[in-house]
């Protein structure tokens, strides 16, 4: 479990290196004509594209996509595992602005990190908890999905902030 645990603050120190002076601009700057984005509705609430599919041809993703996609799988992991599960991709939004996503995901990062101090050894092997994004398996497989996803999707953002950079 420990070795867990170290690899999740990997994972959140790469992330919080890429959220850290992000700008709202840079978020709702799009690499490509084409790729995954948000887009407000009359509501004024962001919503995330989802893809039909996976393939290259998609285009590179927005770094609001990105980061509403860290929100969405993170929730989504935390509502179905510990809360009521009921939590749908529709139910989660983009915050709007780049401090508000920092703030939405340090407060992510707040309550995982508050998980992971009470799971027992028991609760990592057993298959209870195990609701989204698949189940039959122990949650620690849940645990280690989480710091792989988080990784990506730090990097993925990290990278379209070299591009945003160099525009």
């Amino acid at each position: 479990m420990n070795f867990l645990h170290r690899q999740y603050e990997t994972a959140w120190k790469l992330t919080d290196v890429h959220l850290a002076g992000l700008t709202t601009d840079e978020c709702l700057w799009r690499p490509a004509r084409s790729g995954l984005h948000v887009q407000q509705d009359r509501d004024g609430h962001w919503r995330a594209d989802w893809p039909d599919r996976e393939s290259y041809d998609l285009g590179p993703s927005s770094i609001a996509w990105l980061t509403w996609h860290v929100g969405f799988w993170w929730t989504m992991v935390l509502d179905h595992s510990f809360r009521n599960g009921t939590l749908t991709r529709d139910n989660v939004t983009w915050p709007g602005t780049a401090d508000a996503t920092r703030q939405w995901l340090i407060g992510l990062d707040r309550q995982w990190r508050a998980v992971l101090r009470d799971l027992t050894d028991e609760t990592m092997q057993s298959t209870r908890r195990t609701r989204w994004p698949f189940t039959d398996r122990p949650f620690g497989d849940i645990v280690a999905w989480v710091n792989i996803e988080l990784t990506k999707n730090a990097a993925e953002i990290g990278y379209a902030r070299f591009l945003y950079a160099v525009r």
